[in-house]
């Protein structure tokens, strides 16, 4: 398609003409973050500049600690080191996302798309990595990439993005985020889901429209000054 020519993911810090997006993103409920953003395209440049110039020396720094972690993963259980899965990401784009496997192989096929807590499928070492969100430092290399970000809408599997309402889906004019407002506040999310009899819908009908008020609110109010504010947030919450 002529569209997916045009919109390139991984370029999401030039903000296309309106006329350029998907169909879905071209919406009376969406227009208004769009404008928001047009007015912050200095900002989307140094963003992307930030994440490059970070994430490419935080790969090198900690290159060793991210081998020592990936050995400790091949020697706790079976199965691949990196846990890959579908997300979407700016555009409505797909991407495999990079993390560390906290679980055992073939998750997924075991239980819900969304990690509940005391989850039985949780290994020895996944247990441990998951509490500082360490399995997440693969992601460093989607944000090189330009597939990802460091401070953006967490990305969602594919089943959860196809059940957004209209306005969330103007959270598709960004990438996808290592960490949000929306991921601090429901850093405790697995605990919550814990109690549900139903995850995956507990999920969608009542955690999501929570944190998509958190997420729509940093599009529309974006500014790479506040991006860098989330960030020392996320760490005082991670530590």
């Amino acid at each position: 398609m002529q569209e997916e020519k045009v919109l390139n993911p991984k370029r999401w810090f030039i903000l296309p003409k309106w006329e350029q997006l998907p169909a879905e993103l071209k919406t009376d409920k969406i227009r208004p973050y769009y404008d928001a953003l047009s007015k912050r395209k200095v900002s989307l440049f140094f963003k992307r500049v930030f994440d490059v110039v970070v994430s490419f020396f935080a790969i090198i720094i900690l290159s060793l600690p991210m081998l020592i972690i990936a050995i400790l993963i091949k020697c706790d259980s079976k199965g691949p080191v990196f846990f890959r899965q579908e997300r979407v990401t700016a555009y409505g784009a797909r991407f495999k996302i990079h993390k560390f496997r906290t679980m055992v192989n073939n998750a997924e096929r075991l239980g819900t798309s969304v990690t509940i807590g005391n989850d039985s499928r949780i290994t020895k070492i996944g247990a441990k990595i998951r509490d500082h969100r360490i399995d997440e430092l693969p992601q460093l290399f989607d944000v090189l990439s330009g597939n990802m970000t460091f401070v953006g809408t967490r990305p969602e599997v594919v089943k959860y993005v196809e059940r957004y309402s209209g306005e969330m889906n103007a959270t598709l004019l960004m990438p996808a985020g290592i960490t949000s407002m929306a991921s601090i506040e429901y850093k405790d999310e697995a605990e919550l889901l814990s109690k549900a009899e139903d995850a995956d819908e507990v999920y969608v009908n009542d955690i999501l429209p929570e944190k998509m008020k958190w997420n729509l609110k940093s599009v529309k109010e974006f500014g790479f000054f506040k991006d860098i504010g989330v960030i020392f947030k996320t760490v005082a919450a991670v530590f």
